[in-house]
């Protein structure tokens, strides 16, 4: 009977307030789990939107190169150790140029494309710039001026025109024209004989050396190497 009439009290305070102390505990133990799982998950998010992003950035970048044109009065391809500066053709197998337009039809189009870094909110980034369709020789002169000025110190309009690749702390390219890999900063004799002709000696390849900046999910020293399609395996 004794038994019976201690069942019947239930439990006391105390053995409440342990198992509510437990439970509160395995409930903390539950949420890190929960928390440190997302945490998990949205990291593996960002890095795979991260790859993904220079992923495509170097795609356009080897695309860039790949469809480099020379058009009288500016060269295919420049740097002026600023920006990396490249005319461009958009589009199918390049039509002939005419003395005043550049054919403008569904076949493709030019453009001038540009490469380069800038401080953004206190961050330097790796920036891709881009010139609507050109039609005309005048077009094409000052589109090459304007990559050039957005490369130094850009007017709102043309960031408007830019895209952000990536936060970096530094970047630089190297061009291989004789077997070996050399600064593109042509001495100013053969700068201005190449602007004088409008023509340039591309190289056989060209190396972009990022230096991811840390504190992203993607980060340290970045090497993408292009060589010419036209080269041919084994030549000099």
């Amino acid at each position: 009977m004794r038994a019976l009439r201690r069942n019947g009290q239930g439990f006391t305070l105390v053995e409440v307030l342990v198992a509510l102390a437990v439970m509160a505990l395995m409930s903390v133990m539950a949420w890190r789990g929960v928390d440190a799982m997302l945490g998990a998950q949205e990291q593996t998010k960002r890095f795979s939107a991260d790859v993904l992003t220079l992923q495509i950035a170097l795609s356009q970048w080897g695309r860039d190169l790949d469809s480099v044109t020379q058009l009288p009065p500016v060269g295919g391809m420049d740097f002026d150790g600023r920006v990396l500066r490249i005319t461009r053709w958009h589009g199918g197998a390049a039509a002939g140029v005419e003395e005043e337009l550049i054919p403008l039809n569904d076949a493709g189009h030019v453009r001038v494309v540009a490469w380069g870094a800038r401080m953004i909110d206190g961050q330097r980034q790796f920036l891709r710039w881009q010139s609507g369709p050109l039609r005309t020789r005048l077009a094409l002169s000052q589109a090459w001026v304007d990559a050039a000025a957005w490369g130094q110190n850009p007017t709102e309009e043309l960031r408007r025109a830019e895209t952000v690749v990536a936060a970096i702390d530094e970047w630089n390219i190297f061009y291989f024209p004789n077997n070996a890999w050399s600064s593109p900063l042509p001495s100013a004799a053969a700068a201005g004989a190449a602007f004088a002709a409008g023509q340039t000696v591309l190289p056989d390849g060209v190396r972009l050396v990022l230096s991811l900046s840390s504190g992203q999910s993607v980060d340290g020293r970045l090497t993408r190497d292009w060589v010419k399609p036209t080269l041919v395996a084994g030549s000099p």
